[in-house]
């Protein structure tokens, strides 16, 4: 179940976004299972609204790291059964704040939970973010979580919400996806190269 407030974070809505891919643009079915995307988003009270640009955020960097144990718990969740292959972040800040704000809460800090969750989440985590307001859709990049150059596993997850965020909240967001693309066939590092603590042969 999702929680409505944190230490330093009152939230006042959760969603849940989710995809299945059978089959590519071409038409041709899955080149083994499905391609599962979920979204995960917290839309927020902006903690920094009102502060003097460039005022310090370590607060909120140090309350997010609360913010991702709530995602981790509800990523795993909402993928069932189906492995976490490839990760990315981002956030969407309204008006009234600076963009720095939600990246704020982006941070390693924010990811150190959910990377213990879904188990290795050695690489880099690709991330995006922008100023906007309700319905504002926002392109989520993907990459493999233990090995950034798994080139089959950069892929996009788009969403939109239609209420949030307004000029005063923020709008966090976590994408997986269960598996790279269909029929990806560009080369590149194979996810059976993988190997050791760097990620990488």
């Amino acid at each position: 179940m999702e929680v409505s407030s944190l230490p330093g974070i009152q939230i006042r809505r959760w969603y849940h976004y989710r995809e299945a891919t059978y089959s590519n643009e071409a038409g041709v079915a899955a080149d083994g299972p499905p391609v599962i995307k979920i979204v995960v988003g917290a839309l927020l009270k902006n903690p920094a609204i009102g502060r003097v640009s460039p005022a310090p955020l370590d607060d909120v960097v140090a309350d997010s790291q609360a913010l991702g144990e709530q995602f981790a718990r509800l990523l795993v969740a909402d993928m069932g059964a189906h492995p976490i292959a490839s990760y990315g972040k981002a956030c969407v800040v309204g008006v009234d704040g600076e963009y720095e704000h939600g990246n704020a809460f982006l941070t390693e800090t924010f990811m150190v939970p959910v990377r213990a969750a879904i188990g290795g989440g050695k690489a880099w985590v690709p991330s995006t973010g922008k100023r906007g307001g309700p319905g504002t859709a926002i392109d989520i990049p993907l990459a493999n979580k233990d090995a950034l150059y798994v080139r089959s596993q950069y892929d996009t997850v788009t969403v939109m919400f239609p209420d949030g965020p307004n000029a005063d909240e923020v709008l966090v967001l976590v994408a997986a996806a269960s598996r790279g693309r269909l029929h990806a066939r560009l080369g590149g590092l194979a996810l059976d190269e993988v190997k050791g603590e760097d990620g990488l042969r």
